[in-house]
């Protein structure tokens, strides 16, 4: 009994890591390409590639750090959360300046 606990728990745990890592990610992504999409613009391609740098510099760090204990990573990945913020706050300016022309 307690080794399937441990083996359903393992495998929950890898599915809820990988769907809210890379899960979340490819959504701002998605999300981007649709703004992109509705409305076009300089912001729009911006947020896409900080998104992209965000997911390379932040989950990349960390899996780097816990795979091979590369601590250098840990001072990375602050840098990867501040591109994903960046990137936030291009796709609403993209929104933004693209409702802004609509009317």
């Amino acid at each position: 009994m307690a080794r399937r606990l441990v083996l359903l728990a393992a495998g929950l745990a890898l599915i809820g890591v990988a769907l809210g890592a890379f899960g979340l990610h490819a959504l701002a992504l998605l999300g981007t390409a649709w703004v992109a999409e509705r409305w076009p613009g300089r912001w729009a391609r911006w947020a896409g590639w900080l998104f992209v740098a965000g997911i390379i510099l932040f989950s990349g760090s960390l899996y780097l750090l816990a795979i091979f204990d590369l601590g250098i990573m840990g001072a990375v990945a602050p840098v990867g959360g501040a591109a994903f913020l960046a990137g936030w706050a291009c796709l609403g300016l993209a929104v933004w300046q693209g409702g802004q022309r609509a009317t």
